[in-house]
């Protein structure tokens, strides 16, 4: 069944409500990645016109995310690098996997992030494709507040017979937007003996949301 465009807002909308309590705040997010997923991409003066009002709290919280990343590099192309400016001439991009994400939640109402990733990985024709919605998941397990080393990863890997392809998984994940590079905190960096890395935190969104419910019970 084709679903019309409001339909596949209104599932969008759905499926980002437990990133905000401010229901109209969420409605405008969902329009602009709507929008956004078509090309990756979208200018300031376009996000002002989907949103109709100042758009800056739409981009923040796009931000805080991970869903939406300023396309200005003040140094690296980290996230953390990202120069985030609210502002006409400014654009910003979703990361890969955000896009698979996005187009999959319009339909279901769901954030189903391990097809996403498992489709994502297909597409570039990684080899263990299917494996790697799991071994995803146990990096998740591994993180602390989304951060993660290269040990770790290196660690992960070899339980999946994919150790002699860590250099090029890394790169992988930076590339779909699972991971980026962690470079601004030297102290923790040095503690972790390896480079860091931030994980996508929406990819994880679900889990969060069940472990502290089960803490709840």
């Amino acid at each position: 069944m084709l679903l019309g465009k409001g339909q596949l807002v209104n599932n969008l909308e759905k499926a980002l409500s437990t990133l905000c309590e401010d229901a109209e705040l969420t409605a405008a997010l969902a329009a602009v990645l709507a929008y956004a997923s078509k090309t990756g991409r979208i200018s300031y003066s376009e996000v002002t016109e989907i949103v109709g009002y100042d758009p800056d709290e739409v981009l923040l919280l796009g931000n805080k995310w991970r869903l939406l990343l300023p396309a200005r590099v003040e140094r690296s192309g980290a996230w953390e690098d990202r120069l985030l400016l609210c502002k006409p001439g400014e654009s910003y991009e979703l990361p890969n996997i955000i896009r698979y994400m996005v187009r999959s939640a319009s339909k279901t109402g769901c954030l189903a992030s391990m097809s996403a990733i498992a489709e994502v990985f297909r597409e570039i024709e990684e080899q263990a494709w299917q494996h790697m919605p799991e071994l995803i998941d146990e990096l998740w397990k591994k993180a602390r507040n989304y951060r993660i080393s290269a040990e770790q990863i290196r660690e992960i890997c070899v339980r999946f017979g994919l150790g002699e392809r860590v250099d090029a998984l890394i790169a992988e994940l930076k590339a779909t937007g699972v991971m980026s590079p962690k470079l601004g905190s030297l102290a923790e960096i040095s503690r972790a003996g390896s480079p860091l890395y931030e994980l996508n935190p929406l990819l994880f969104i679900e889990k969060r949301e069940k472990s502290a419910s089960a803490e709840m019970a």
